[in-house]
């Protein structure tokens, strides 16, 4: 009987990869992502009051990269600042005025920014 799981454990050891890491998702980081992708034209980081009531919010834009990692960069932003903000159309809105905070932050993601 005690034979018998050792079988089984060896046959499940060999079936497994050699890299363990191999068959993991990749969870990679945003400054991952903006040097692998194809983002070429600088963003754009603006103020804006229009439509919100005399309040400010910080938009980026210019965004070629693909939606899910354009909101993972939103994420981190909202996150780094602590304010709430939005993403659509390859456009991120924080609320508030962030632009020398966004700047920066997105120059040490690789990001052209003017």
């Amino acid at each position: 009987m005690n034979e018998d799981w050792k079988l089984k454990l060896s046959s499940l050891k060999e079936a497994l990869p050699d890299d363990p890491s191999e068959n993991l998702e990749s969870s990679e980081t945003p400054e991952a992502v903006a040097d692998k992708t194809n983002q070429v034209a600088p963003l754009s980081v603006i103020i804006d009051k229009k439509g919100r009531n005399g309040k400010i919010a910080t938009i980026i834009e210019g965004f070629t990269i693909p939606q899910a990692e354009v909101e993972k960069i939103a994420k981190q932003l909202k996150q780094k600042f602590g304010v709430g903000g939005s993403t659509r159309n390859g456009e991120i809105l924080l609320q508030g005025d962030h632009r020398t905070e966004t700047l920066t932050f997105l120059r040490n993601l690789n990001f052209k920014v003017k």
